[in-house]
């Protein structure tokens, strides 16, 4: 093993909260910062192109490929869980749309008891970073690293979805983030000038032309090193060598909800009897570790349509496809521009429901399978999803082995409120497209197709059959109170029982907030490094 270097911090994973802090730790020159990352760089034109996800996803280039256990609520079923493997994590192969979520979310971890976490503590650290297409406001920041715009394309079956929604009763929003989200509205996205804008192009990138920052790629991360209870440092693997880093200061883990998960467990931090069983030696028994796991579960209702244009008949068409590559060449503008779709919708259930709990994609388009070719009949997909599940699942160990994938169980509709949910999502998403609006499009449903009936069961069975993941897996790692036993993170983000040890990324959610969760996990960074400079003085 190599003689170890020294470094203030070191960050593990350069992911959408990784290259945050390493921007900000790095920011002060006295501050040497190391930050690893198992992926490699984003030297591949399809981790630029927005559209480039469709390729990506599912590819061993730049998705780490995981893969549940079967799942008893979706049929028995194993399903893909993809995580970006490159600098920029998942913010180089996601949908790039920037939803905050809730005022609602935050203030419930603060009701929760987690001091300085609701919406009016959290808005100011999301300002910080944004570069809002629409200028400075109360609400939005400008000049910050982040640029956020609106999408560069424009579908006529997105309008006539549109018109569909507002004979529902479903009102037009401008902007989905002003801690608000019931409407409808078309996604904004993290792009600059029709390329996307990962958080290693926003964060990483310039931060690192300053010589007190290093990057380390293409990294296994063995284990935390620890001095009693304190994080020392860390042990990782890089081309076949063993190498070790030490940290003066702190280790920070922000490989995300499974990645820095599975680090704490290899490293003694977890359920002593799962460690146990795994042979590693417990350094603190923590239950919450790898506990609390969840994540935003999609149906996807496919339609087939007449009469309008779909990427599927752009797609199919070799001079449309032809065009498309053009019009992007030129104008930066059109298909290769777009992410998974640009009108999104957040609904209540039921009328009941204190807000909106489900959130729609829409999108002009159908393909067989998340990751599959698009198909030749013209189609729109509605993705619709519960937005705050109360399922929940583990995430452990299947070996010692740090190049083995864990075991991923998210007990997805494992509870009678998920389940409920699932059934009301399909009804509503069946009551628009049975809107007058549409009737001239003769919408077909092909999932899950007009045999499956109306009552609970059938519903939920389907609702099982057609979902996947929406790529949002939290919590494995959460904040709470010292008091709380399945607590990881106190509400500063230290590993409690540790010390010099955070975890800063989705993983510390206690519950998952009300949309796309990028946008937050880069906040959780932006508070998290604020956190550590104040800790620090």
């Amino acid at each position: 093993m190599r003689v170890a270097e020294e470094f203030d911090y070191i960050i593990v994973g350069a992911g959408s909260a990784g290259c945050v802090l390493a921007n900000r730790l790095s920011a002060d020159p006295k501050n040497r910062v190391l930050i690893l990352e198992a992926g490699g760089r984003d030297d591949w034109i399809w981790f630029h192109i927005p559209v480039g996800y469709l390729f990506a996803v599912g590819n061993p280039r730049s998705d780490w490929r995981y893969v549940t256990e079967k799942e008893k609520g979706l049929g028995d079923r194993a399903i893909m869980c993809p995580r970006g493997k490159v600098i920029g994590g998942s913010s180089s192969i996601n949908a790039m749309v920037y939803i905050r979520g809730q005022a609602g979310d935050y203030d419930h971890w603060r009701q929760l008891g987690l001091v300085g976490w609701g919406w009016d503590d959290v808005v100011p650290f999301f300002k910080r970073h944004e570069d809002y297409y629409s200028g400075p406001s109360e609400l939005f920041g400008a000049g910050g690293e982040l640029r956020v715009e609106k999408q560069r394309v424009h579908w006529t079956a997105l309008d006539v979805a549109r018109r569909a929604a507002e004979e529902m009763g479903i009102r037009w929003i401008d902007d989905f983030n002003s801690g608000d989200n019931e409407g409808m509205g078309d996604y904004l996205v993290t792009q600059k000038n029709g390329w996307r804008w990962s958080a290693a192009d926003a964060f990483l990138k310039p931060a690192l032309k300053r010589p007190n920052l290093k990057l380390e790629t293409e990294t296994l991360c063995v284990r935390i090193l620890f001095d009693g209870k304190r994080a020392a440092g860390i042990q990782y693997r890089q081309a076949g060598v063993s190498k070790t880093a030490r940290a003066r200061g702190e280790v920070i883990l922000s490989a995300g909800s499974i990645g820095s998960a599975q680090l704490l467990l290899l490293s003694g931090v977890g359920p002593g009897a799962h460690l146990a069983e795994r042979g590693i030696k417990p350094v603190i028994d923590k239950p919450g570790v790898g506990g609390n796991f969840h994540d935003h579960l999609q149906l996807r209702l496919q339609y087939q349509v007449e009469g309008v244009d779909t990427l599927n008949q752009r797609y199919h068409s070799l001079l449309r496809r032809a065009w498309i590559g053009l019009e992007y060449a030129l104008f930066r503008s059109g298909p290769l521009a777009m992410a998974p779709s640009t009108l999104g919708m957040f609904v209540r259930s039921d009328p009941d429901q204190e807000r909106a709990d489900l959130g729609f994609n829409v999108v002009p388009y159908v393909r067989d399978h998340i990751s599959g070719p698009l198909g030749r009949q013209p189609g729109i997909t509605m993705s619709v999803y519960d937005l705050r599940p109360t399922s929940r699942g583990t995430l452990r160990l299947k070996s010692a082995d740090p190049g083995a994938h864990p075991e991923l169980r998210f007990n997805y509709l494992s509870t009678e409120r998920d389940r409920r949910v699932a059934a009301n999502a399909i009804r509503v998403t069946r009551r628009m497209m049975a809107q007058p609006a549409l009737a001239k499009y003769q919408p077909i449903e092909t999932l899950p197709g007009p045999e499956v009936g109306d009552d609970e069961e059938s519903l939920v069975r389907a609702a099982g059959e057609i979902s996947t993941t929406i790529f949002h897996p939290v919590g494995s790692a959460k904040m709470g109170l010292p008091s709380d036993p399945m607590a990881v993170v106190d509400a500063r983000l230290n590993v409690i029982g540790l010390e010099g040890l955070r975890v800063i990324d989705a993983a510390v959610m206690p519950t998952v907030t009300s949309g796309n969760t990028n946008a937050p996990t880069m906040m959780i960074a932006e508070k998290g490094a604020a956190m550590v400079l104040e800790d620090a003085r």
